[in-house]
């Protein structure tokens, strides 16, 4: 059996998809104040919605959330799909805690007892 459908539902349907991709991620960028929802994230780079997506270069930080998962540097590199994809050129982890300038030691306290 083979159904064939018009283009005005293939795009109806297409639109459904994108739009429940968007509602079910938690992952957006902040990009100038402006949080943008992202579709996919991977180690290389992530995508967004060619419609929601500004032309975004340069420093972004990208949010799970309210958490805080780590500030990039990016560039746009393809469209495929109604989505546009995005490489980062530097990716650091943000971490809770300051960075410790002296090693720890072994034996150190757990707490202080008074």
């Amino acid at each position: 059996m083979t159904t064939f459908l018009s283009k005005e539902v293939h795009a109806d349907l297409n639109r459904a998809q994108k739009d429940k991709k968007l509602k079910k991620s938690r992952l957006r960028v902040e990009f100038n104040g402006a949080l943008v929802p992202v579709l996919k994230l991977w180690d290389s780079g992530f995508s967004m919605d060619i419609e929601h997506a500004p032309h975004l270069r340069g420093l972004v930080d990208i949010f799970d959330g309210s958490r805080h998962l780590s500030q990039c540097l990016i560039i746009a590199s393809t469209e495929e799909n109604g989505e546009i994809h995005f490489e980062f050129k530097r990716n650091t982890g943000v971490t809770d805690t300051a960075a410790l300038d002296f090693a720890l030691p072994k034996n150190r306290p757990v707490a202080l007892l008074s």
